[in-house]
């Protein structure tokens, strides 16, 4: 009996070793394919400085990422008087309490209007990690991106003026901007812009996935791996690569066109190229694509190795790759809603 137990207690160790054999040569293979987790602790807090850095968030003002700038981007985000009515908010479309997105399949904005080219509205959550923002790629860092929505007539509807005659008529934002940037602080639509950016930079979710990568073998299921391995195989790093799984422009209907390409009026750049969402967080930012026809994620997968890599992707491949997208959601930063400053009798009044 004790021969058998020892045995027995061989072959398991036998079997674990190899399963965490296997799990570090996976872990490799993610890498050569060009994955890469998020960065951790002063490493992520580098990168973000340097992003701001890079992209002149802030131009003239130093230092940048500051607590005092970050708190003060994150009122602006959740202010909905920075739009013309009032109503919206950068957190209407992209709800950070619903993955950093809004669930509908094209974004609603002024007057209830839906957006006229029926886009979805991407999740904010890792933006910083794109190389570029909007579908159509237009805006190179978020600072731009942040001015985009604000002026849009569909959207918020507000102009530069308008915001920052807002902004301005409000004492407490006024001097929450000198505690920012200086007492000699101008406040200007760039530089509003540019402070929703910061607090953008900050909404990063790292997760199990990143674990993983980072060199802990237990941290995805054997599911998720084969999964993780099938989605390697198939091809799929080709575009969803890098720490945000996309983030880049790529040619979009490769081998045949997309199923439901004429709903709306998208067709990308002037180059046919559409920005790559990002897949971390996807269990929860459905539907799915640029106008958002998918909502079961099993579906767009099988939909993307159609169009985009001429290949089947079975029932079975389907839902161990939605396996491994499950991996893929991570932990949010704690946001406490803010208490807005209140308006004064010289703010402009709401307009619909």
């Amino acid at each position: 009996m004790k021969k058998l137990a020892l045995t027995g207690s061989i072959i398991a160790f036998c079997a674990i070793s190899a399963f965490g054999a296997t799990n570090q040569a996976l872990i490799q293979k993610a890498k050569e394919a060009g994955l890469e987790p998020i960065p951790s602790g002063k490493a992520l807090r580098d990168y973000q400085l340097q992003k701001a850095k890079d992209t002149n968030l802030a131009t003239g003002y130093s230092p940048k990422m500051t607590p005092a700038q970050i708190e003060l981007g994150k009122k602006l985000y959740f202010d909905p008087r920075i739009s013309s009515s009032n109503l919206i908010s950068c957190n209407t479309c992209h709800n950070l309490a619903l993955g950093g997105a809004d669930i509908v399949p094209a974004a609603i904005g002024a007057k209830w209007q839906a957006n006229p080219h029926h886009l979805n509205s991407p999740t904010v959550f890792n933006s910083v990690f794109n190389s570029v923002q909007f579908w159509d790629g237009r805006a190179q860092h978020l600072g731009d991106q942040a001015q985009g929505p604000i002026q849009n007539p569909v959207e918020m509807a507000a102009a530069p003026k308008l915001v920052v005659e807002k902004i301005t008529s409000i004492p407490a934002y006024v001097d929450e901007f000198k505690k920012a940037y200086g007492s000699k602080v101008k406040i200007d639509f760039k530089l509003i812009a540019d402070t929703i950016a910061m607090f953008e930079e900050t909404l990063v979710t790292p997760s199990r996935y990143d674990d993983f990568l980072n060199g802990n073998p237990k941290a995805l299921s054997i599911e998720e791996q084969e999964g993780l391995d099938i989605f390697i195989d198939k091809g799929c790093t080709a575009c969803h690569n890098g720490i945000n799984l996309g983030g880049t422009m790529q040619p979009f209907g490769v081998v045949k066109p997309y199923k439901f390409a004429n709903v709306g009026d998208f067709k990308g750049d002037e180059n046919g190229m559409v920005k790559v969402p990002t897949l971390r967080n996807i269990a929860e930012t459905m539907p799915y694509f640029h106008n958002g026809q998918y909502w079961d994620v099993k579906d767009a997968i099988k939909e993307m190795g159609a169009i985009q890599l001429g290949i089947t992707i079975n029932n079975d491949e389907a839902k161990k790759i939605q396996a491994f997208f499950e991996s893929l959601t991570g932990t949010k930063p704690q946001i406490i809603y803010p208490v807005l400053p209140p308006v004064t009798d010289k703010t402009p009044k709401p307009s619909f």
